[in-house]
């Protein structure tokens, strides 16, 4: 005798109807043969699906959600672009030929119930700080469609509630994505980089490339996720599954196809091939170009350290917090990998100069410029009385530097820094700096914009490309600190102290 025959006649009954139902509700939607297959199937906890246009993300979100969840979210960056999702969310959840009053849509709450007990909601997050919305909200399926439009920083305070109490609920995270148009997802690419540097090994590089579906396991240690090719105790399993127009049976045989192909390149490879190798169109706005960065960092990696004293350092400075306290030095025109410490390690000034002390040691460079807006005070005080050469820098002072063409004012010191590094990196004119081979740095350095008003060039303010990136641009601004050499003062600019004459030139 089997548990159910021992249940009540109106018990067997409730089960069965159960039953009924569950089949009912797996039924509802099934997976198309290949990759939407695979993904559906796949044991992932954080599982990336896509990279190209067409391969059907959306459904394998909605599929997922209503037939292997219980409490599920939906995310796009702004909410109206959540209403393809739920238009697409009524064919497959009320079909014209079929009769499930019982499931419901409310309008208000933008949430689907089902007879079943199964919930789906769509969300927005278009605010850096909007994510706070979501905290303490549990849910066991979080999907970020088109997950590149995210930051970071978003996706990962979010997933962190993805939990159930039930023990037998399976919890998961599913992104889905095209290439990056911009610099701004690019985070997306080391969030997956194993897969990447197996499917573009001529673009992406890793010590242990995984191919489509295979799982590799992330734990977090100390500041950074490190990766297992086995699990270990406390990691979570990624695995990224690509998918294109032709694996999608609904719309690989309309016009589709050809209104892909009519897009200019790189967009047209982007979201047609998943191509990640195609360079996206920069932000006509943005200071630095991208390819600019690209050249400096290839430069580096086909290059040796010069055996030269260290020239400068450039300090982005913290006290607690959540940004990193960064310090990156410069031989000539070759930086190191900038140093970045978390900012809770950095309560104070002194442990910020004490950390400055490591870096540089006895060594001699001709300037340490020192952020000083906000709590980079501390930080100079600390550290100009071991290095006299140690020197404030006021990113807000008036500047009175013009680009190399004369035509362009600098609004401050901010947007001469700013401007300095472009026409540093310039191919054609520039100083052939080498920079280190950081995805972090490369963001942080192609996220500023500008624009131009009549008291001359501004750019935009470190809060504001926070707000878009999610994060600081903390690597990039020391970088850019490091590279920034002061007008040296007159002469006779000079202070006396206990008779003997002390030159206040950072030089």
């Amino acid at each position: 005798m089997t548990v159910i025959d021992q249940l009540s006649p109106a018990a067997q009954r409730q089960f069965k109807l159960a039953r009924l139902k569950r089949k009912a509700r797996r039924a509802l939607w099934q997976p198309s043969p290949g990759p939407q297959t695979t993904a559906y199937n796949s044991e992932a906890d954080i599982l990336g699906y896509g990279g190209a246009a067409g391969g059907g993300k959306t459904d394998l979100a909605l599929g997922l959600a209503s037939t292997q969840h219980k409490n599920s979210v939906i995310f796009r960056r702004v909410f109206p672009n959540l209403r393809g999702i739920i238009e697409r969310s009524r064919d497959i959840f009320n079909p014209a030929n079929s009769d499930r009053s019982a499931d419901s849509y409310n309008e208000s709450l933008h949430r689907w119930k089902f007879e079943d007990g199964r919930q789906i909601e769509f969300e927005a997050c278009q605010y850096e700080k909007d994510k706070e919305k979501q905290r303490g909200r549990p849910r066991d399926f979080y999907a970020f469609d088109e997950a590149t439009e995210f930051t970071r920083s978003q996706v990962e305070f979010i997933i962190a509630w993805l939990r159930s109490t039930d023990p037998h609920q399976r919890k998961r995270v599913l992104l889905t994505f095209n290439p990056p148009t911009d610099s701004g997802g690019s985070w997306i690419i080391d969030f997956f980089l194993p897969w990447f540097a197996y499917l573009y090994p001529e673009q992406f590089q890793h010590p242990h490339p995984a191919a489509p579906g295979e799982l590799r396991w992330y734990r977090t240690e100390g500041d950074k996720q490190v990766m297992y090719t086995e699990p270990v105790e406390g990691s979570m399993s990624r695995t990224f599954i690509p998918a294109k127009l032709a694996d999608n049976p609904y719309l690989a045989e309309t016009n589709y196809r050809a209104i892909l192909n009519s897009l200019p390149e790189p967009l047209r490879s982007q979201l047609l091939h998943g191509d990640f190798s195609a360079t996206a169109e920069d932000d006509p706005w943005q200071i630095i170009p991208t390819k600019w960065v690209l050249l400096a960092q290839e430069r580096w990696q086909q290059r040796e350290q010069p055996a030269t004293p260290i020239t400068a350092v450039g300090v982005d400075a913290v006290r607690g917090g959540m940004d990193n306290f960064t310090l990156a030095k410069r031989y000539d025109n070759w930086f190191p990998p900038v140093l970045k410490v978390p900012g809770r390690a950095v309560p104070d000034g002194p442990t910020a100069a004490g950390i400055i002390e490591q870096q540089v040691g006895k060594e001699e460079p001709l300037i340490i410029n020192i952020d000083i807006i906000g709590v980079g005070g501390s930080t100079y005080d600390s550290t100009v009385v071991m290095y006299p050469q140690a020197w404030p820098v006021n990113v807000s002072e008036r500047s009175d530097y013009t680009d190399r063409s004369g035509r362009l004012r600098m609004r401050n010191l901010r947007a001469e820094i700013h401007w300095r590094l472009r026409e540093a990196l310039d191919p054609d004119h520039g100083d052939d700096l080498a920079l280190p081979p950081d995805k972090e740095l490369l963001a942080d350095l192609c996220a500023p914009r500008y624009r131009v008003t009549a008291a001359g060039v501004q750019v935009e303010s470190k809060e504001e490309i926070k707000e878009r990136i999610g994060r600081s641009p903390d690597v990039g601004e020391a970088v850019m600190l490091c590279l920034y050499m002061p007008p040296l003062p007159p002469p006779d600019d000079s202070v006396i102290i206990d008779d003997d004459p002390v030159n206040i030139s950072p030089y």
